[in-house]
């Protein structure tokens, strides 16, 4: 218990630290975090097997998998609070064409891409598992995302329409991979299951947006009964722990697998939530601030589950490479050519795809459950899955914020700001040798 306790500590103060490291190159803190995770991780500090200094094994990280599940829940929760009515009049229409369209080209781009390669090498890469990564594709990681766009306070059209679409891809993604899983498994199998293919999926995204509008709704007649911020700060909190515990429930009804994504419950959690609590603006500020400690914890141990070994072999990363080019390829020009099409400005249509790149959490929950169900081709998919998240979490941040930068939401600090920093940092040193003088 206290050696994890301390790996967590260790976890925690070296990705602050690195951050501070990385300032003068301007990266990312989310890049900075993973780079962390990768060093105290199982291929470099954790090889020495000191007990506390690292994760040792792989099995050390995924002890840990609690502070993934509640910090995409609080991720998911925040990027619910960007689906106010007010909001939604303006971009909601765009977003949703968007967000349908950049998914469903990526899934194109790639399996045909996939597909192809099929056809060149078919002794390295089967149809099913093609199929299988070309549905992935689809996945968006929002919390990469999102901590780019609070570290820089970016604010503008992108920004706008960037977190709903991010937000939508989640349903679309579990519908693409619940369709091309099925089509891949009956190639295996030789047998059709529509349960698998419509019902189950259908059932997971309307199910868990029913469940994550009760549980916002329950938790603004709560908050009713408080006069104290701190206390409704508690309870907002404590919410969304028991959401993302109910969201992990599961079970079987004959042949129908009732399953929840912690993801969309913990969306529709926050959306309801913004728009029927009248302090809710107040209280997912404070909530923010909150999880930021945990979110940072979150992506150091993302990067420690890293697994640098899919290196090591060429067919996983010439796989790889064209899995990264043509998922990359299918979600710039998805983006662009639906935001065109819905008259969004002009930097959303050139910008908005470059931000889609990151991809995670989705992503290796996909591939875990084809390697569980496919033997030998799911292990293939889990790898070059594995290699696209590794290159995707380092540089997805970065092209994101180049991307938000260049499309004007996030504003370089301006000259007076720096002049008033620089004031304030002279004034405290004056000040604390004033105080040391006079000891």
């Amino acid at each position: 218990m206290s050696s994890t306790l301390l790996s967590v500590s260790i976890a925690l103060l070296g990705g602050l630290l690195m951050t501070r490291a990385f300032k003068p190159l301007k990266l990312p803190s989310v890049t900075a975090y993973l780079i962390a995770g990768v060093l105290i991780g199982p291929y470099f500090l954790g090889r020495l097997g000191v007990e506390g200094l690292g994760f040792n094994s792989s099995e050390a990280v995924h002890q840990l998998a609690l502070v993934a599940d509640v910090a995409l829940g609080f991720i998911a929760f925040s990027i619910g609070s960007e689906f106010r009515l007010e909001d939604l009049k303006k971009t909601g229409k765009q977003a949703f064409a968007i967000g349908i369209c950049e998914a469903l080209v990526a899934v194109l781009f790639t399996d045909i891409a996939l597909i192809a390669f099929h056809f060149a090498m078919p002794d390295v890469l089967s149809l099913p598992q093609a199929i299988t990564l070309g549905a992935i594709a689809s996945a968006t990681a929002p919390a990469a995302t999102l901590m780019v766009v609070r570290q820089y306070k970016a604010k503008g059209p992108v920004t706008d329409i960037l977190l709903p679409v991010v937000a939508l891809d989640d349903a679309v993604c579990l519908i693409a991979f619940a369709v091309s899983f099925g089509i891949a498994r009956t190639m295996i199998s030789g047998s059709v299951d529509i349960i698998s293919i419509i019902v189950n999926p259908l059932i997971e995204i309307i199910g868990s947006l029913i469940l994550g509008a009760i549980m916002g709704y329950i938790l603004t007649q709560l908050e009713k009964m408080f006069n104290s911020n701190t206390n409704r700060l508690n309870m907002t909190i404590a919410f969304v722990f028991v959401t993302v515990a109910i969201s992990k429930l599961s079970f079987n009804i004959g042949p129908v697998h009732i399953g929840f994504s912690s993801l969309l419950v913990c969306m529709m959690l926050g959306t309801i939530f913004c728009n029927i609590c009248p302090l809710s603006h107040d209280l997912m500020t404070r909530a923010d601030k909150w999880s930021s400690p945990l979110l940072a914890l979150f992506f150091v141990i993302s990067g420690a589950e890293l697994e640098l070994g899919v290196f090591g072999d060429l067919a996983i990363v010439a796989i790889g490479i064209v899995y990264i080019a043509f998922r990359s390829l299918g979600k710039y020009i998805g983006a662009g050519v639906s935001a065109k099409l819905t008259a969004c400005p002009p930097q959303v249509c050139k910008y908005l795809g470059i931000t889609l790149l990151p991809q995670a959490g989705v992503a290796l929950g996909m591939c875990t459950i084809a390697g569980n169900t496919m033997g030998p081709q799911g292990d293939l998919i889990r790898n070059i899955i594995l290699f696209a998240v590794l290159i995707y979490e380092l540089f997805g941040p970065i092209f994101t914020r180049m991307a938000l930068t260049a499309a004007g939401d996030i504003q370089p600090m301006s000259d007076e700001v720096k002049y008033r920093r620089k004031n304030m940092l002279e004034e405290a040193a004056q000040m604390l040798h004033i105080h040391r003088r006079h000891r």
